[in-house]
């Protein structure tokens, strides 16, 4: 039993995958972020930030909170900020699912739109913090978390790792991490150093980001269909030497990702929970038996019906691709027991 809300973030369950395990050749787990009560990774991180600053006195209560997000982060601000009583204005882009929008709306959130990319490099992101930045401004007494520079977001993820290797026993021998703020990236790598633990982190960026790639091109990860991981802008909270290794996933890597993690595996998960899957695939080579894997799952599904689970919107985007997930899943193992 919890007190309330807030308390139900974190402590998320760690779910073996058996059928896509065996289908790599390895032991596959999948930490499922969807689990926290705002239904994504993003809760602990929001709830860090803001408790931050009411512990340090930057937000009192008539405080309004400004953020920039693709959507998740916005939400776990919401609830949190839904629970304080503080106004939030959440400033997304065009990107942004309906169903996200929906659920801040829902918490209380106003919305605020940026529908063009920064014109000198950044993207979206960079549009978005600029107005964010213009907005704290025209308040007066706002605050913004800064998602991509706050110290709090990465330490929330400490506790991510924590819980990671601890229902392991120390025994991670890959952790898959898609990145976008570098946030659970940095929390997890600083855990493993700080723990002396020899798990390889593999980042899992979009094609064209910035974040490992930032000489590919300042905006090509904004022409990114499926938010969530990647970003236009390297982040602050980035560091050298976060990641073992980087892995660059497509848009359609995602969608092949998610529908073969619910064909197989009855698992409804968000873009960058396929990117992860899929990612881990082609390092299939370095994988044994004995290899124990984690991919990060960020979100849930839900939020991607009218994308990735849509038939129709994948088949406009990348053609008949039904193939590239449609198999006997129950062959590989797993089956109901």
């Amino acid at each position: 039993m919890t007190a309330n809300v807030l308390e139900a973030v974190g402590g998320t369950p760690l779910i073996e995958l058996q059928r896509l395990g065996a289908g790599l050749g390895c032991r596959l787990f999948a930490k499922w972020e969807s689990a926290n009560p705002g239904g994504s990774i993003k809760d602990r991180a929001a709830l860090a930030m803001i408790l931050a600053g009411l512990r340090e006195g930057v937000i009192g209560s008539h405080t309004t909170i400004v953020e920039s997000s693709s959507g998740n982060m916005g939400i776990g601000l919401a609830q949190v900020c839904a629970y304080f009583g503080l106004r939030l204005i959440c400033v997304v882009d065009t990107r942004t699912t309906s169903q996200n929008l929906a659920i801040l709306r829902a918490y209380g959130a106003e919305i605020d739109v940026v529908r063009e990319p920064d014109a000198d490099g950044g993207g979206f992101v960079a549009a978005r913090i600029r107005r964010v930045r213009e907005r704290v401004a025209a308040i007066g007494d706002a605050f913004w978390p800064n998602q991509y520079a706050n110290e709090h977001n990465a330490m929330a993820h400490h506790a991510t790792m924590h819980e990671i290797v601890s229902e392991l026993e120390g025994g991670v021998d890959v952790l898959m991490c898609p990145t976008s703020t570098c946030g659970t990236l940095r929390g997890c790598s600083d855990y493993r150093r700080q723990h002396r633990l020899g798990t390889r982190i593999v980042a899992v960026d979009a094609i064209g980001s910035a974040i490992f790639a930032p000489s590919s091109g300042a905006c090509g990860g904004d022409r990114r269909l499926i938010p969530g991981h990647g970003s236009g802008m390297r982040p602050p909270l980035f560091r050298e030497n976060l990641a073992d290794a980087c892995v660059h996933v497509s848009d359609l890597d995602c969608v092949i990702g998610c529908r073969r993690l619910v064909r197989a595996e009855g698992v409804l998960a968000g873009g960058s929970s396929g990117a992860a899957y899929m990612a881990l695939e082609r390092l299939r080579s370095q994988l044994s038996k004995s290899t124990v894997c984690v991919i990060v799952c960020p979100d849930r599904g839900e939020r991607y019906l009218d994308t990735i689970y849509c038939d129709r919107w994948v088949e406009s985007h990348f053609g008949n691709v039904r193939h590239l997930w449609e198999r006997d899943w129950a062959s590989l193992g797993g089956a109901a027991r």
